[in-house]
């Protein structure tokens, strides 16, 4: 496997885990949604901590909640730190690529000038030059 296939792999995969990541933020927005909307049907007038509503009189409600919101904001954190993470790896490895690429062609060019070299220089054997026969 050469170093492009595989940088090129590699990126292919950083991007697969970057979008997983994305996914797993709008899971977790979900599941952040869906605990504030459960706290909400289940009481008329629930009380308030800053923005998020929650049941004081209901306690088997309020564990719901409290497991929707943790599951949610703990997906919503891991989901862009996961995405970020992926996205910088990704942009390393596109940078790796197009380094391997360079090399990989300037190898080619110095491959090309030697044969051109050998191809056209004059065959020696012990020390003295032989004309080149074509």
């Amino acid at each position: 496997m050469s170093s492009q296939d595989f940088f090129h792999e590699k990126a292919e995969e950083s991007r697969h885990n970057e979008m997983v990541g994305y996914v797993m933020f709008l899971a977790g927005s979900v599941f952040f949604v869906g605990g504030i909307l459960s706290a909400l049907s289940l009481n008329a007038s629930p009380s308030w901590f800053l923005f998020i509503p929650y049941p004081a009189n209901v306690p088997q409600a309020l564990n719901l909640e409290i497991s929707f919101l943790a599951v949610g904001l703990f997906l919503i954190v891991g989901g862009i730190a996961s995405g970020l993470h992926f996205y910088r790896d990704r942009s390393m490895y596109m940078q790796e690529l197009f380094k391997a690429k360079d090399a990989d062609s300037l190898m080619k060019d110095f491959r090309a000038k030697n044969d051109f070299k050998a191809k056209n220089a004059p065959a020696k054997r012990n020390g003295k030059s032989k004309p080149a026969i074509s």
